[in-house]
């Protein structure tokens, strides 16, 4: 972004604000709620296997936040100019991960509080306020403390982030984005498994 050309840097970060709250938020909220009305239980008791019930319950967030990234693409390039020259399939396959990885941190969240309101509490502080503060999406993490480096790495958000904007403006490649990647997926893996466990100890409870 050499012309420091705000929307060009705000919009692809967009996509990771606007993710995060249809994800992490939206997901821990609508489960807990099941869990307070008494719902979550009568549905663990039928023969439905634990993974199934879990597909149910995130699958439509996956696709309202699928539709968003779609929707904020489109609004960015036609009315805003923002340049995309990078890899739709790169974008794309950072976009379901790093989707995946809040989906599972909000299962994880409403299953271990049971609570609406302790859910939003959690979302806010592990998924929202890190998402907005130290993703890079307002304060550049290379003007952070060193300290803070290692701390926005165990954050979803961070890696996302720069695969959302290198793939706008920098056209990076797979290979070059390797960290990313891989951050995205071992915090998936660790979350979701989790998250998985928590449930079906439920279920077998």
């Amino acid at each position: 972004n050499p012309e420091l050309n705000s929307r060009w840097f705000v919009i692809p970060g967009l996509n990771v604000v606007v993710m995060s709250i249809l994800s992490i938020l939206l997901t821990a909220l609508t489960v807990a709620r099941e869990y307070e009305s008494g719902s979550m239980e009568l549905l663990l008791s039928t023969p439905v296997q634990p993974l199934e019930i879990i597909i149910g319950k995130l699958a439509p967030y996956g696709v309202l936040g699928l539709l968003a990234i779609a929707i904020i693409y489109v609004i960015g390039r036609l009315v805003f100019g923002v340049p995309f020259i990078g890899s739709h399939l790169v974008f794309v396959l950072g976009s379901i991960l790093f989707l995946t990885a809040y989906l599972s941190q909000g299962l994880l969240i409403s299953v271990t509080t049971r609570n609406q309101l302790l859910a939003l509490q959690m979302a806010m502080m592990t998924g929202l306020l890190p998402t907005q503060l130290l993703s890079g999406f307002i304060f550049p993490i290379e003007s952070m403390p060193k300290v803070m480096h290692y701390i926005t790495g165990i954050l979803p958000a961070r890696w996302f982030m720069q695969i959302s904007r290198d793939s706008f403006l920098q056209g990076t490649s797979f290979w070059q984005l390797w960290m990313p990647f891989l951050g995205l997926l071992l915090f998936c893996v660790v979350v979701l498994f989790l998250g998985v466990r928590a449930f079906k100890r439920d279920l077998e409870s």
